[in-house]
């Protein structure tokens, strides 16, 4: 008698399969932006990947969506090891303390500054790639008392852009040190209504050992 064959699974196949080539597409968007930037063409990343245009269609809705992602996703890896284990909303110093070690991300994570560096070419492209995963950690740190919620929106926008400007200046024209852009950054604090010496205080604050 003829050995019967387990029943294949071809719909887990195909998604097994989705799920590499998106996956894929978004590797080849980092290494992308990484070397041109938000503004490279859907030519010019075709031919870094090998791929059709339309390939880019059947995962995602435009190349900008695709970008978008890709730097999504590896904000949310640098953050995660940033946060060495601590939760994102333990406190506003934490966080404080992570906008820091962004400002010397060249040293410990040299292919993710130059997709920051590149990146910030376009400020409101990276305030908005990052937004949906910073956005609900910032107001569970405004409700725990330390910032001011007071046109809250607002405020985000302004500090949004303020720490956009300052990463803008470390790590895309190089006019601003690490410890240039942690003075910048306690005046931004301002947007909170953070007094200077508190602010003083929190980018003062010894970052960890692994830096």
């Amino acid at each position: 008698m003829a050995e019967r064959k387990a029943p294949g699974n071809p719909k887990g196949e195909a998604s097994s399969a989705t799920k590499r080539n998106r996956l894929a597409l978004i590797k080849s968007a980092q290494e992308v932006l990484a070397d041109i930037g938000p503004d490279a063409t859907v030519e010019q990343f075709v031919a870094h990947a090998g791929v059709s245009p339309t390939t880019i269609y059947n995962h995602f809705y435009n190349k900008e969506a695709l970008f978008k992602e890709a730097l999504a996703q590896a904000w949310k890896e640098w953050i995660d090891w940033a946060h060495g284990g601590i939760p994102t909303d333990e406190s506003f110093e934490t966080m404080i303390d992570v906008c820091r070690k962004l400002f010397r991300v060249a040293k410990t994570h040299p292919e993710f500054s130059r997709l920051i560096s590149k990146s910030l070419v376009n400020p409101g492209f990276v305030i908005e790639a990052v937004q949906a995963d910073a956005l609900p950690s910032l107001k569970r740190v405004a409700r725990l008392g330390k910032l001011n919620r007071a046109e809250f929106d607002k405020r985000t926008r302004m500090f949004s852009y303020c720490i956009a400007g300052i990463l803008h200046g470390v790590h895309t024209t190089n006019e601003l040190s690490p410890a240039d852009a942690d003075v910048s950054l306690g005046i931004a604090l301002a947007i909170w209504n953070v007094s200077p010496e508190n602010a003083k205080a929190i980018v003062s604050r010894p970052l960890s050992t692994f830096l």
